[in-house]
């Protein structure tokens, strides 16, 4: 077994990546998965899913859980497969298609929603708000000022109660040269909210 810890924070260099195609920090991923609070059987969609490494960290952790995760490009998708494959996780549905659009044909409804991803992002959010039950809670990533705008002004027009805001600041040891230095991870926002 590739992983074969029950704690989240699975090495960046363990997943098989594509050019171009973003990658949650492992740092990020755990704020992520820690703002998730996932129940044993909770159904979570992943909007914007990339690479996977949050439907594989979360199929990992919760083998009882329903994960769809989402992808509007066809050889992402395919990527979220292998690496899923990959780390041996058999609850992950992997869906096809352009969210906001796609969303009104998945089953089943989502507890929780983690949106990392797509545009126009503040449709994504309405939208997925009318799939997402009563008591559950959606988080997104967003790593601009504007998104970080747009987010928060959504979150609040849908009411959304129990809103949070994190932004990660992680710096990792490298080794440049002769020399070991620390070297930020890009910095990204955290928000989450709650739908009573």
């Amino acid at each position: 077994m590739l992983w074969p810890y029950k704690t989240p924070g699975i090495p960046d260099k363990l997943f098989e990546r594509l050019p171009g195609i973003p990658l949650s920090k492992r740092e990020v991923r755990i704020l992520i998965i820690s703002s998730l609070r996932m129940k044993p059987n909770s159904v979570l969609w992943d909007i914007g899913a990339g690479t996977g490494t949050i439907p594989v960290e979360i199929g990992l952790l919760c083998p009882q859980g329903q994960i769809i995760a989402i992808e509007r490009d066809d050889e992402v998708a395919g990527l979220i497969k292998r690496n899923c494959e990959r780390f041996e996780v058999n609850n992950v549905k992997v869906v096809q298609g352009s969210a906001p659009e796609c969303l009104q044909n998945i089953e089943p409804q989502p507890d929780l929603v983690c949106i990392e991803g797509g545009k126009p992002i503040k449709d994504i959010l309405k939208q997925t708000w009318k799939y997402l039950q009563p008591g559950g809670s959606i988080v997104a990533t967003v790593n601009n000022l504007e998104n970080l705008y747009i987010i928060s002004e959504g979150l609040a027009e849908l009411q959304a109660r129990n809103i949070e805001v994190v932004q990660s600041a992680v710096n990792r040891l490298e080794t440049r040269g002769i020399h070991q230095t620390f070297a930020a991870v890009n910095p990204m926002f955290i928000l989450s909210g709650e739908k009573i």
